[in-house]
């Protein structure tokens, strides 16, 4: 047993079932940078953990009504095959050498971070236009499935994305509430992440030593997480995400090779979300967004 892969497990769990984002975004450069783990054995070995972990943090979103299933649904239409072709695609061609994408899957992120940050402190009226549920016409579908494969494509290649990519499409592109999209983004995530995992099974990147450590902390770390989201206001979730995702970003560049402090990862986010949790108590109350329409919410 190791006790910094038990922390590193609890912690990432906690995000997980709090935010629906941590896991290859932040684990994966963990477990190369403190546990001196072979990325190409920490991807498969993440993308393995990550699906037992959020299929247990995807039930008990399921349970609280927090998944929108019409969008799960869609998006791994897409998805599964997607990461399938992430995993052969690495396989064969990058297993050696992955920097040059996490370089650009980092840089869309802190980009992402930062507009999610501002869209949450600065534009209230984008806030206002957040939904429970999304109506799926034929358009939403295909968008959907489109998404869902360019995504799990990234998230096979490189265990970056179920969580922080996803997440971010279903806030700018589904505009669910922030509740909304950790429920949904957890249950969509364990669905991909058990067809990723299968196939780095196949071929043999997954430590099941590594990953029965990560699971001891990061089982009951999602189900803490998962709890406490209801007691986290969506005020307060939404520059959250923002900032867990910076740390997302932070964490791919080092695993891509960028000589980053190890401190940044965990300490510019916080130093992030102290500035947003300034800028909210200094401005006047935002006035109560509108409730949804009924012709918003429509069947899987």
């Amino acid at each position: 047993m190791d006790p910094l892969v038990i922390v590193f497990g609890l912690g990432v769990g906690i995000l997980i079932g709090m935010t629906g984002i941590g896991g290859g975004s932040l684990m994966t450069p963990l477990l190369i940078l403190f546990a001196g783990i072979h990325p190409t054995v920490a991807i498969g070995t993440d993308l393995a953990y990550g699906a037992v972990t959020k299929t247990v943090g995807g039930w008990r979103h399921l349970r609280k009504g927090t998944v929108d299933l019409g969008v799960s649904k869609w998006l791994a239409f897409g998805s599964v095959p997607g990461s399938v072709a992430g995993v052969i695609v690495l396989e064969v061609w990058l297993k050696h050498s992955p920097e040059i994408l996490l370089t650009g899957v980092a840089v869309a992120l802190l980009v992402v971070a930062v507009s999610m940050l501002f869209r949450a402190l600065f534009l209230r009226a984008a806030v206002d236009r957040e939904r429970e549920s999304v109506f799926l016409t034929q358009a939403v579908k295909i968008r959907a499935v489109g998404l869902g494969a360019v995504l799990g494509f990234l998230l096979g290649l490189t265990s970056v994305g179920s969580g922080a990519l996803i997440g971010l499409a279903l806030i700018l592109v589904f505009r669910l509430t922030p509740h909304r999209v950790v429920g949904t983004d957890v249950f969509h995530a364990a669905i991909v992440l058990w067809a990723a995992g299968l196939a780095q099974l196949v071929a043999g990147n997954i430590d099941f030593g590594l990953m029965a450590n990560i699971l001891v902390g990061s089982l009951p770390g999602v189900l803490i997480g998962s709890a406490l989201i209801d007691k986290v206001p969506a005020v307060v979730l939404r520059p959250a995400l923002g900032c867990v995702l910076l740390g997302s970003a932070l964490g791919v560049l080092t695993k891509a090779g960028v000589d980053l402090p190890t401190w940044t990862i965990v300490g510019v986010p916080c130093i992030v979300g102290a500035a947003a949790a300034l800028i909210h108590r200094v401005r006047p109350n935002a006035p109560a967004a509108p409730a949804s329409s009924p012709t918003e919410v429509a069947p899987a």
